[in-house]
């Protein structure tokens, strides 16, 4: 069979480096190219369409957890990192490995049989296997300090003390930041649950919101109230919000 098409991923040179060596001596793999960003590497998987990655998950500008959130392309996946091997075992049912740094040579050439085998699989179980894998790392985040956007071929990464507010659409999420308005396909639930408690409030069914962007709370009927945040919107706010908003302020 022809080599598998690599794409090494890390921002760690030396960690580069040793992916390179390991890689020259093993005839199943062809390294298309190598990243030291997220952002270089969405880049890179687009235009190359590799069938393997090394993904590094612990990186600046956008992690690896993140750029596969933003990828269309769906490649198979060993992730290089240095978290504790009791972390990333939710990741292994999904991925095809993982080498926890660091690692030997016959480790390296055992994930990359791993990934060989793999590739006998079709398209649409590589496609299951990585929403599989996305949904894993959904579940298991705590809490997020930022939230990264894609639209064509435009990332935007938000600090989460930068939204105004969320607002349910569908199946995805509308995040208003002072960096525009981005649509994300996550649920309402998943922003509940992942943003700082204590900065944001779901107040609605519709509407999760920065507690300092408030500017004012004026009842609206007899059970709801209308918040006014600072970038003008108003919004409603349910009984069951308004509890929680008293409760916090």
């Amino acid at each position: 069979m022809e080599p598998l098409k690599t794409i090494i991923i890390d921002d760690e040179p030396l960690a580069r480096e040793i992916l390179l060596r390991y890689s020259g001596t093993n005839p199943n793999i062809y390294i298309l190219a190598e990243c030291g960003d997220g952002f270089e590497a969405l880049r890179q998987i687009q235009n190359h369409k590799p069938d393997l990655i090394f993904l590094d998950i612990q990186m600046p500008k956008l992690d690896g957890f993140e750029l596969l959130e933003v990828l269309d392309y769906k490649p198979n996946i060993i992730f290089t990192t240095a978290f504790d091997q009791f972390a990333i075992k939710a990741f292994e049912q999904n991925a095809v490995d993982y080498l926890l740094k660091p690692f030997s040579k016959e480790r390296f050439d055992s994930a990359v049989q791993k990934a060989v085998q793999r590739t006998n699989f079709s398209n649409a179980e590589t496609t299951q296997a990585m929403e599989q894998l996305k949904d894993t790392v959904e579940q298991t985040q705590g809490t997020i300090d930022r939230v990264v956007t894609r639209l064509g071929s435009k990332v935007t990464v938000i600090p989460v003390d930068r939204i105004w507010y969320i607002e349910s659409a569908d199946d995805y999420v509308m995040i208003y930041s002072e960096f525009g308005n981005h649509l994300k396909e996550k649920t309402m639930k998943y922003f509940e649950d992942h943003l700082p408690g204590n900065n944001f409030i779901r107040i609605h069914r519709s509407y999760i919101i920065n507690l300092s962007q408030i500017v004012a709370i004026e009842l609206y009927t007899k059970d709801t109230h209308i918040v006014t945040l600072k970038c003008g919107a108003k919004l409603r706010v349910s009984a069951e919000g308004y509890k929680k908003l008293r409760t916090i302020l």
